[in-house]
């Protein structure tokens, strides 16, 4: 789906407005003929990923306990633009009450982990483990 993702990309994004839709018609056509349209998302899904790391964006999924305020969007946002070398980022919030504080970034398949949940799973295995 890799392939089919980076070909599609590569036949759009040249493609000027008036051309567009005539190549669009094409891919359609070619996944159809293919009998690939029942895989749509998954191509969609990898399709988008490959224009985020061209145009160097970031999807960034932010879960905490509570709703996060706008001054440590904001400041997340910068350090997250700093570390990844990326142009813009989009934060994807999501409430999880289960981590009690603190919140989870995760940047495609890299995890940080700075809830207190994880802080006191972590303090819980030192305990154990010096025992």
């Amino acid at each position: 789906m890799d392939n089919i993702a980076l070909a599609i990309y590569l036949a759009l994004k040249d493609a000027s407005k008036q051309e567009q839709p005539g190549a669009l018609r094409k891919v359609v056509e070619f996944l159809y003929k293919k009998r690939l349209i029942s895989r749509k998302d998954e191509i969609l899904e990898r399709l988008k990923k490959i224009i985020n790391y061209h145009e160097k964006k970031l999807e960034v999924k932010v879960s905490s306990a509570a709703p996060l305020e706008d001054s440590v969007n904001k400041e997340l946002a910068e350090n997250l633009t700093r570390r990844y070398g990326a142009k813009s980022i989009d934060l994807i919030e999501n409430i999880d009450p289960t981590l009690l504080g603190g919140f989870k970034i995760e940047v495609g398949d890299e995890v940080i982990d700075l809830s207190i949940k994880n802080k006191v799973n972590k303090l819980q295995e030192y305990l154990i483990k010096s025992a």
